[in-house]
C-alpha cells in the first residue's frame, strides 16, 4: 500500500494561506498606525483645503509649503464637507460655513481668522433693469450659494431694508451655476465673493451693494479634532508659512497679483482689482470672535435655515493665537 500522504489536504492549506495573508495585513496596519505619523504627524503630508482666491492660494502658488497636499474647493460648503469626510485636515471658509457645518454636527474649531474684508462681497444686478437700492429686489430673483459668506451678507441686507426672506425668491446656486444664469437675465440679483465678483465686474453691471457695514466678511481657517490633537506642530509650522506669506503679498501688492493670476486662470488686473479689495491681515481668534459667530449662528437658527442650538463659541481654539499677532 502506498505509504499515507504527510500534506495537508487541499482546502487546510488554502486556509492556512488566507490566514497568513491576513495576519500579514494586520501586522503593516498597526505598524502604520502607530507610527511617527500619529506621533506628531511628520510621516505624512498635511492635507489642506483652499478656495480659488483665498488667502491659502498665494501660499500655494508661491510653493511656499512642498511638503503639504493641497485640494482645491468652489465654495466653503463644499470644503466643510471635506471636512467632514476626513479628507483634509486644515481649510479657510467664510463667516457662514462653520455655522452650517457646526449645525450639521462636523467636527472642527476655529483656530484663525482674518481683518474684515466686507468689500469683499457684493450685489451685482445689471444697470439697465432700473434698481437704485436693495430694497428694489422685492419680489425679485436673488441667488446665492447656500451656506457660504454672502449667506449671511443677505441676511443682513433684508434686516436693515426691514425685509425677511418671504421678500424676495432665494435661487440658491453655486458660482459656475450663478454666472451663467446673471449673465443670461435669469435671475434679477447675484449675491457673490471675490474673485467671481471681480470676474462679473462687466460693462453693464452695477455694484448694487457690499457688505460695508453689514457683515464682516472675515475668512476663518479651520482644522480637524485629530489634525489638533495629532499634527500641532505640523499645523503651528504651517500656519507660520501663511502668516509669511500673507505678510509679503500685502507689502508688495503688484507681485502678488502676478503670482496669483496664473494659479487663479484669471486676468491679472482682475485679479489686482479683486485683491486690491480683498486681501487683509491674518488675525488671531479671540472671545470676541466667538461672539461674532455665535450672533451670526443665532440669527440663523432664528430664521429656520439651521436647527438649534448650536454653540460656535465652544468651536474657538486660541492656542495658534501667538502665531497670528
Amino acid at each position: 500500500m502506498p505509504s499515507p500522504s504527510t500534506s495537508r489536504p487541499p482546502h487546510r492549506r488554502l486556509l492556512t494561506a488566507v490566514l497568513t495573508t491576513v495576519a500579514l495585513f494586520a501586522t503593516v496596519a498597526v505598524s502604520a498606525c502607530g507610527g511617527s505619523a500619529d506621533a506628531g504627524g511628520s510621516a505624512d503630508k498635511l492635507r489642506i483645503g483652499y478656495q480659488r482666491f483665498g488667502g491659502l492660494s498665494l501660499v500655494k502658488a508661491r510653493g511656499a509649503a512642498p511638503d503639504v497636499e493641497w485640494s482645491l474647493f468652489e465654495s466653503g460648503p463644499a470644503l466643510t464637507e471635506a471636512l467632514k469626510a476626513g479628507s483634509i485636515d486644515i481649510g479657510q471658509v467664510g463667516e457662514a460655513p462653520p455655522v452650517f457645518a457646526a449645525a450639521g454636527r462636523i467636527p472642527f474649531s476655529v483656530i484663525g481668522t482674518s481683518a474684515p474684508i466686507p468689500q469683499g462681497e457684493a450685489v451685482l444686478v445689471k444697470a439697465d433693469r432700473g434698481y437704485r437700492s436693495f430694497a428694489d429686489l422685492k419680489g425679485k430673483t436673488v441667488a446665492l450659494n447656500k451656506g457660504s459668506n454672502v449667506h449671511w451678507l443677505l441676511v443682513r441686507l433684508l434686516e436693515a431694508n426691514n425685509m425677511t426672506l418671504k421678500d424676495i425668491q432665494v435661487k440658491y446656486l453655486k458660482p459656475a451655476e450663478g454666472r451663467p444664469a446673471f449673465d443670461g437675465g435669469q435671475i434679477d440679483a447675484w449675491v457673490i465673493w471675490d474673485p467671481y465678483f471681480a470676474l462679473a465686474e462687466q460693462p453693464g453691471v452695477q455694484v448694487l451693494a457690499d457688505a460695508t457695514g453689514l457683515a464682516s466678511n472675515r475668512e476663518y481657517v479651520l482644522a480637524t479634532p485629530r489634525a489638533l490633537d495629532k499634527r500641532t506642530d505640523d499645523i503651528r509650522a504651517f500656519l507660520q508659512r501663511y502668516r509669511e506669506v500673507t505678510d509679503w503679498g500685502i507689502a508688495h501688492p503688484e507681485e502678488r497679483a502676478s503670482t496669483l493670476a496664473p494659479e487663479l486662470k484669471i486676468p491679472q488686473d482682475v485679479t489686482s482689482r479683486a485683491l486690491a479689495r480683498s486681501a487683509r491681515p491674518l488675525a488671531p481668534v479671540t472671545p470676541a470672535i466667538g461672539d461674532e459667530l455665535q450672533a451670526i449662528t443665532d440669527s440663523f437658527i432664528a430664521l429656520e435655515l439651521i436647527p438649534g442650538p448650536v454653540d460656535l463659541r465652544s468651536r474657538v481654539d486660541d492656542r495658534f493665537s501667538a502665531v497670528f499677532q
